[in-house]
């Protein structure tokens, strides 16, 4: 009974803030952790366990369906190249600087304990990114972009860090084995996705008259999808958006408008409480964590905390401005099909990449990792590395979240709401 007290009191804190937020212009999910944080100091306050699987089965899926299916299916076509290579290559590229960061910056980081840290940070976070970018008045391409990349790249940071873990524990890890499963992973997940997104459709068809029962199976799909595909060992974060994306197409050309109108409220309304419970969540940790902690070592880590954020951001801008010159360079040669409406400038390109905020998957993992080896040794490293990690999460969320709205509106003249034009 006191959980459900302290979860119905989150909830009514969550509302409120949500409402303070819109008047006094900061973005709501700073506005929530900090209120996070602040409740978790309180000493009365029992602590919350945030447990790894209910975001994993509870929160991700409807968040990740959700995204997929609001996701401008053109436009996420036309930058695939983009998105394929932020969600893909800059997430490895991510990984393996953060490890030789924290290899030569941490004391004790083993380099497999390093490409833990690397992969739990390496990808953005789909729920941070809408969160933060909305209301921002930007381009449907600079969204699409940024929600395309984050959907997807949960997929591969999930992939490092299972090998990241493995190597830990004492697994041997071979290249060529460790490609040919994530091709596999991601082969089977968009194959578990497409597959629902057909089952899904034969279903909506047959009862697109009943407005309740067409928005209660969407709403249960894509938890459906997940679950199948975590069961038979293929990524579930693609089946997710894979069924997303082709329910969208989908329910345009078959469903009347009103019925549309009515599933994007309920849809809005479920949306709008996770996000706002799983902000809260993210800084109700941090209080506790600090505990775990002893007090010597805390500047320490949080200085840690704030190289990796730096090198994390640097990389990022780095393998964004040069995916601007590689298209161009692609279109003016004509060797590669690249679309004008593909190509970046110099505003787009800086937007997203302040744009990658870590956030609930990053925590997620970072508290699922083992509290032992499999010969019962405690997992080495394992209270800095959460702790580094949720520190990280903060930075990138209240300090990128804070400073975008500013670089949006110094890029382009514009407050946050008004339209923001910075693609060809």
């Amino acid at each position: 009974m006191e959980n459900y007290s302290i979860v119905i009191i989150i909830m009514a804190v969550m509302l409120a803030l949500s409402a303070l937020a819109d008047k006094i212009r900061i973005p709501n999910p700073v506005l929530l952790i900090v209120a996070g944080i602040g409740i978790g100091f309180i000493p009365s306050i029992p602590h919350v366990e945030l447990d790894p699987e209910v975001i994993f089965l509870i929160f991700l899926p409807p968040l990740l369906y959700d995204a997929a299916f609001n996701i401008s299916f053109r436009e996420f076509r036309t930058n695939i190249n983009t998105i394929s290579t932020l969600s893909i290559s800059l997430v490895f590229i991510t990984a393996t600087g953060i490890a030789v960061t924290a290899h030569y910056l941490i004391p004790g980081m083993t380099w497999p304990l390093s490409f833990v840290l690397g992969a739990i940070l390496s990808a953005t976070d789909a729920v941070a990114a809408m969160s933060i970018t909305k209301g921002l008045g930007l381009s449907h391409k600079t969204n699409t972009i940024l929600e395309g990349e984050s959907l997807v790249n949960d997929a591969s940071a999930l992939v490092a860090y299972r090998f990241a873990v493995a190597a830990v524990t004492g697994t041997s890890f071979v290249l060529w084995k460790a490609s040919w499963q994530f091709l596999i992973l991601m082969a089977g997940g968009f194959l578990v996705g497409a597959v629902m997104g057909k089952l899904l459709g034969f279903v909506l068809i047959r009862v697109k008259n009943n407005h309740i029962v067409a928005t209660s199976f969407m709403l249960l799909m894509p938890f459906i999808a997940y679950r199948v595909a975590e069961e038979i060992h293929v990524s579930g974060v693609i089946a997710v958006v894979i069924l997303g994306l082709s329910i969208s197409r989908f329910s345009r050309k078959v469903f009347p408008e009103t019925i549309r109108h009515q599933s994007k409220a309920f849809w809005d309304t479920i949306i709008f409480l996770l996000n706002g419970l799983i902000f809260i969540l993210i800084g109700l940790q941090f209080p506790y964590v600090i505990a775990t902690i002893s007090k010597t070592s805390l500047m320490p880590y949080l200085g840690y905390a704030l190289v990796i954020t730096i090198v994390a951001l640097a990389l990022r801008m780095v393998r964004v401005f040069l995916q601007q010159a590689n298209l161009q360079r692609a279109f003016q040669s004509k060797k590669r099909r690249i679309a004008e409406g593909a190509l970046l400038d110099f505003n787009t390109s800086l937007i997203i990449s302040w744009s990658g905020m870590r956030g609930i998957v990053s925590l997620a993992i970072a508290i699922g990792l083992p509290l032992t080896l499999a010969n019962g040794e405690p997992f080495p490293q394992r209270t800095p590395i959460i702790f580094i990690s949720i520190a990280v999460v903060l930075l990138t969320l209240i300090g990128q979240g804070l400073t975008l709205p500013w670089l949006v509106k110094k890029l382009t003249g514009k407050s946050a709401g008004e339209p923001v034009k910075t693609d060809h």
